[in-house]
């Protein structure tokens, strides 16, 4: 097997960034690979759940220039450009770029607020898109991890940073219950709590105590 080879870039902070090495093509089509695969892997769910107009719609902005260029150039297998341009650079304009016009994104809902703590506030989404939001972090576990890919990986990812989310509480009740479910109890259960919820409301006018849901998460 041929051992692989890797380049060392600055970061914005002077420190050694070590990336794989490849070559142009390697990155067009191993990005275009992942990304259509993470499509294809949202839509799945999406459709299962009956969104089929947010199952094909998902992320077109990713073939955007403004995306795609990031994502060729920043390419690494196992993990998003995004992040890999985060620490290059201290930001990522792509990310940016991406989560202004994709509302299954929870930073796209969030406002400021002079009463609200540090003067950030997080909007109830919409359950269209946190049923969304659910399909897309299965699918992105489900692109990067491959055949080691688990149920319980979407709550395993999440449980790292959740404590540094700003969401707002019913919105989080709603996404926390449906990733407890898949890791506890499949895919499927998630998906049919899903479809349960939508029954009763698809926009921003429900709370965690209407669904019967609680703020925190289960454990």
């Amino acid at each position: 097997m041929k051992k692989r080879e890797y380049i060392v870039k600055k970061n914005i902070y002077g420190e050694d960034l070590r990336l794989p090495k490849m070559s142009f093509f390697q990155r067009f089509f191993g990005h275009l690979s992942t990304i259509t695969k993470h499509k294809l892997y949202v839509a799945s769910g999406c459709f299962k759940i009956g969104l089929y107009r947010q199952g094909i719609m998902h992320d077109l902005s990713k073939y955007s220039p403004q995306e795609f260029v990031t994502g060729v150039k920043n390419y690494v297998g196992d993990r998003s450009p995004n992040a890999v341009e985060r620490e290059l650079c201290g930001m990522s304009r792509a990310w940016l770029h991406h989560k202004g016009r994709n509302k299954h994104h929870f930073e796209y809902w969030i406002d400021f607020s002079s009463k609200a703590p540090g003067g950030v506030l997080g909007c109830r989404m919409p359950l269209r898109y946190v049923a969304e939001m659910v399909c897309d972090r299965r699918a992105a576990c489900m692109a990067y991890h491959g055949s080691d890919y688990k149920p319980s990986d979407p709550w395993e990812y999440y449980a790292k940073t959740k404590d540094r989310v700003i969401m707002h509480p019913d919105t989080r009740a709603v996404l926390e219950r449906a990733l407890i479910i898949m890791r506890d109890e499949g895919e499927e259960a998630s998906f049919a709590f899903i479809r349960e919820i939508l029954k009763k409301e698809k926009g921003s006018d429900y709370s965690a105590e209407s669904l019967r849901l609680k703020h925190t998460p289960l454990n």
